[in-house]
């Protein structure tokens, strides 16, 4: 099952469109960094865990990598670049819809996808229907 690393907007859209069984049954596995999530998501959509996130966590070089990445990419913000880094480290796409994210990423060679992908699988595979 490919892995999918995803930044929290990602996430939250899905949830406010009530896409996120959905968007959990299909035949990919979702994972964003630790510290995304204890940051970002933890408070208010520690469910995410139950529908099956994975958290990831980051090791010391990983870390580094965020801070060289943060002086070449100044615009997305350290949470955003912690997935791009999880993504570089787990050879994955990411799923973002930030475009300074996605700039980022298509620079360090990481396919990027955003929610109008997602919600594409979702209409292709069947678990949706518009």
């Amino acid at each position: 099952m490919l892995l999918l690393i995803s930044d929290a907007n990602i996430l939250i859209d899905i949830e406010i469109g009530g896409l996120l069984a959905p968007m959990f049954s299909l035949n990919y596995r979702f994972a964003v960094p630790d510290v995304l999530f204890y940051e970002e998501l933890e408070g208010q959509h520690r469910s995410l865990l139950g529908m099956g996130l994975e958290v990831q966590e980051l090791d010391e070089l990983m870390i580094e990598h965020v801070v060289e990445l943060a002086r070449r990419y100044p615009r997305p913000g350290r949470n955003d670049l912690f997935s791009l880094v999880l993504a570089v480290k787990m050879e994955c796409p990411l799923l973002t819809g930030d475009k300074d994210l996605k700039a980022a990423a298509e620079s360090e060679h990481v396919r990027v996808h955003g929610t109008l992908w997602l919600v594409s699988e979702m209409v292709r595979t069947g678990k949706i229907s518009v």
